[in-house]
């Protein structure tokens, strides 16, 4: 499973994609100097996302033996990804007096990346192996 450079890619961004349900979103400065902090499973449109975007991330690393699949799964993760990391910018550039925002917020676009390269090779991977195949029944059709 993990011999092909894609799975790695499509394990780094579900890594990303994971970790999110853990971190913090924004920070709000409090009047008292008191930080208020706001995490992505606490707002349902974020949670929700998330949860999608696991299980297409899932759904892309374990589909390794489809290639064409997997290709397909994930560009859809990565249109999801996509989706969400503008949704996303969105909201900070609404609240971006208001509050200061973490790192994480680019991990979206991190994993929509790693999909979209990893979706690549996958294709490339699956004309290769057609290519072969088709020249290898070319030869047993001249002998």
């Amino acid at each position: 499973m993990w011999q092909r450079i894609q799975t790695l890619y499509f394990g780094i961004a579900t890594c990303l994609i994971f970790s999110m349900f853990f971190c913090t979103f924004a920070t709000i400065a409090g009047p008292d100097g008191i930080d208020v902090t706001i995490r992505y499973s606490e707002k349902l449109s974020y949670l929700s996302l998330l949860i999608m975007l696991i299980i297409a991330q899932i759904a892309a690393t374990a589909s390794f033996k489809a290639f064409f699949l997997q290709a397909r799964v994930a560009a859809i993760a990565g249109l999801l990804a996509i989706g969400f990391q503008i949704w996303l910018g969105i909201d900070i550039l609404i609240n971006r007096n208001d509050m200061s925002f973490s790192l994480t917020a680019m991990f979206p676009l991190l994993a929509a990346l790693l999909d979209f390269a990893g979706g690549k090779k996958s294709m490339i991977d699956e004309m290769t192996v057609q290519a072969v195949k088709s020249a290898r029944t070319v030869r047993k059709r001249r002998k």
